[in-house]
C-alpha cells in the first residue's frame, strides 16, 4: 500500500527513518529506489548490515536528523511516530528533509499479546506503556493521526487503515527487544542480567509455541499517511 501511494521509483531518492533491521528499505531498494536507511540503535543497524548488506546505513534519530533540508525526494517513517517523545516535532523533521513527498505509519492496533506472553513465560511483571503528556499525545487512530500530522504542518494529508498478518522472524523480533524498541524493548533494557536471561527464555518458549514454520504470525492494523513535502 505504501509503495503504491508513492508511485514508481523513477530513480528517486528515499530516506527510511527508524529503519530497524532494514526490511522496508530493502523492499524499496529492490523496487528501484535509491534508499538511505537511518536507524538510531546500533544493535538494529548491526542486524540490518548482516541481513541486508546492500543497504546504505546511517545513524540518526528524530527529531534531529543528520541531513540538510530537502536532502531526499521522499522520506518515510514506518511505525516510528508511535514511539517518539515529540510526535509533531518529529513529523516536521520528516518534512524538512524531503523535497516532494513524505509518508509515515503508526500502529492503531498491535499484537501486544505476544510480549505479554513472553513476560508470563519468563515470570516477569510487565510494565504499563508510558503515555505522553496530553499536549504532546494524539489519538492512535486514522483520524487522530491525520490531525496530528496536520498540526505538524503536513500538507494534503491522506490516511488509510489496513489490517494484515505480519510473519515476523524470531531474529527480527529479538533484535527489536534487544535494541530497546517500544515498551518491550524498554522493559528488556531495564532488567538486570538474571532478568534478561529469563526474558530470553520466555521469548524462545513463546516463539517455539507460536511459530508457523520459521515465523510468528502477528496481526496488525496500521494507519498509513502520505502528504506533500512542499
Amino acid at each position: 500500500m505504501l509503495r503504491r501511494s508513492l508511485g514508481a521509483a523513477d530513480g528517486r531518492t528515499m530516506l527510511d527513518v527508524g529503519s530497524g533491521t532494514g526490511a522496508l528499505a530493502a523492499e524499496f531498494l529492490s523496487a528501484g529506489w535509491d534508499v538511505t536507511a537511518c536507524e538510531p540503535e546500533q544493535t538494529l543497524r548491526a542486524v540490518a548490515a548482516q541481513l541486508r548488506p546492500q543497504l546504505a546505513l546511517v545513524a540518526g534519530s528524530l527529531p534531529a536528523l543528520p541531513f540538510p533540508d530537502s536532502a531526499f525526494d521522499v522520506t518515510v517513517a514506518n511505525f516510528v511516530l508511535n514511539h517518539v517523545s515529540d510526535p509533531r516535532a518529529s513529523a516536521r523533521e520528516l518534512v524538512r528533509v524531503a523535497r516532494t513527498r513524505v509518508a509515515a505509519s503508526i500502529w492503531s492496533t498491535s499484537p501486544s499479546w505476544f510480549w505479554r506472553e513472553v513476560y508470563d513465560r519468563a515470570g516477569l511483571a510487565p510494565i504499563e506503556a508510558t503515555r505522553l503528556a496530553a499536549e504532546m499525545d494524539f489519538d492512535r487512530s486514522a483520524a487522530g493521526f491525520a490531525s496530528m500530522l496536520e498540526d505538524a504542518g503536513w500538507a494534503g494529508v491522506e490516511v488509510a487503515e489496513r489490517t494484515w498478518t505480519w510473519y515476523a522472524s524470531p531474529r527480527e523480533l529479538w533484535a527489536s527487544a534487544e535494541g530497546g524498541v517500544a515498551t518491550a524493548g524498554a522493559f528488556y533494557r531495564a532488567l538486570d542480567a538474571d532478568g534478561r536471561v529469563a526474558f530470553r527464555g520466555g521469548f524462545d518458549a513463546v516463539c517455539a509455541d507460536r511459530c508457523v514454520g520459521d515465523h510468528v504470525p502477528l496481526e496488525h492494523t496500521a494507519a498509513i499517511a502520505t502528504a506533500l513535502a512542499r
